[in-house]
Parts: structure tokens; C-alpha cells; sequence
């Protein structure tokens, strides 16, 4: 492929795995250069900012937007992330998942094909355009104010995230204290090593010293 420049690359469309959703819920598109605080400025915008502002200041004339989400607060919020936007999906949901508590969670893993077009550095060369197809892995995950069906594999209730933290913080720990046991012990072996080496050499010496001496005396 060193003749060739990549052109363009064309996603094709993956249907919602989330049968029976609103057709007003928002879903939030990880790109690779997405910004997380522009992703997140946007979810907290309709999953918590706004239900703020109705309750300090009402309903107001005049606000072309703000009035009317103001009337229905976001109950459900979708994000989608597509290869290395995977992860970057993953941590804007644990943080709107830790800024507005009770959120129901459904994830669900699947593929999309994605097509890259390769044109040819020198067009004069009578090389081909190229289009190459691959499959890489894409992410959904619901987010919902109400009680999905908790019979789904990659459904979590509300909180179950503190769990696996935790769970995960205290493996760590004891990865990390066994580590530096196995450290400790490392160093007081190398050390007794060192002594035995050494103990041999000194009487050797000594035994030496001794047989010069005798023959001084013959």
C-alpha cells in the first residue's frame, strides 16, 4: 500500500440494537477526535443541567430551546463509540454514570462495516482505486431513568458500578502487596547469596598465610 493514500473512509450504517426507544432520545456519537468535555457539556446539558434550571427558574417565554426540553427532561441517552472510540465511550458514560445517579444501563457489543478507498499516489501510474472492507467492533450503551429489563446480558443496575470498582481497587491492592512481599524477598535471598560466596574465600585465605609461615621457620 505504499503507492497508495487513503481517500476516505465510509461507515456503513448499524441499525440501534434498543428496540421500542423514543424517537426523541439523544445519542451521542464518539468520534476518535471527539473532545470528552464537549461530549459531556452536551449529556449533562439533557440529563441534569436543565432539570436544574426548571426547578430555580420555570418555564420562560421567550427561550426558543431551553422551554421546551425544560417541559421533558431527557429520561433515556444513548452512546455509540466504533473501534478506538470504544474506550473514550466507556468513560463518558462512567462519568454521566457518577454526575447523575440511578441510571439504568444496557450494553451491547456488535459489529460495523467500515469501507476505506485508496486512491494511488501518481494517478498516471495505472494503478486502481481500492476499497477495502473490515468489520471493527462498535459499542451501544442505553442510559435510562426508568427500569430496563434486567434479563438482558449486558444490562446494570443502578449503582452496580461502585461494586465493581471497588471489587477492582481491592484486587489492585493485593496485586500490589503481594508484589512488593515477592520484592522483599527477592532482595534478602540475593543478600545470603552474597555471604556465602564470600565465606569460603576468607579461611582459604587464612589456611594460605599460615602455610607460608611454616615454611619460614623450615
Amino acid at each position: 500500500m505504499e503507492n497508495y493514500r487513503k481517500e476516505r473512509t465510509v461507515e456503513q450504517p448499524c441499525p440501534c440494537p434498543f428496540p421500542n426507544l423514543s424517537s426523541d432520545t439523544p445519542e451521542v456519537r464518539v468520534k476518535d477526535g471527539s473532545k470528552i468535555r464537549n461530549l459531556m457539556r452536551f449529556a449533562l446539558s439533557r440529563m441534569e443541567e436543565i432539570e436544574a434550571s426548571a426547578e430555580q427558574s420555570g418555564t420562560q417565554e421567550g427561550s426558543q430551546v431551553t422551554a421546551g426540553l425544560v417541559e421533558k427532561p431527557c429520561r433515556q441517552m444513548v452512546f455509540t463509540g466504533t473501534g478506538t472510540s470504544v474506550a473514550k465511550a466507556i468513560t463518558c458514560v462512567e462519568i454521566l454514570k457518577r454526575r447523575v445517579h440511578g441510571l439504568h444501563q444496557n450494553t451491547t457489543l456488535v459489529y460495523r462495516s467500515v469501507q476505506e478507498v485508496w486512491e494511488p499516489l501518481v494517478p498516471d501510474a495505472g494503478l486502481d482505486s481500492l476499497t477495502v472492507s473490515r468489520n471493527v467492533p462498535c459499542i451501544w450503551v442505553l442510559l435510562s431513568r426508568d427500569s430496563l429489563d434486567s434479563n438482558q446480558p449486558g444490562y446494570q443496575a443502578p449503582g452496580s458500578f461502585d461494586a465493581l470498582w471497588t471489587q477492582a481497587l481491592k484486587e489492585e491492592a493485593s496485586a500490589q502487596r503481594h508484589s512488593q512481599k515477592k520484592k522483599r524477598g527477592s532482595r534478602t535471598g540475593t543478600g545470603r547469596g552474597k555471604g556465602m560466596r564470600k565465606h569460603p574465600g576468607g579461611p582459604g585465605e587464612t589456611r594460605k598465610s599460615v602455610g607460608h609461615a611454616k615454611g619460614g621457620h623450615e
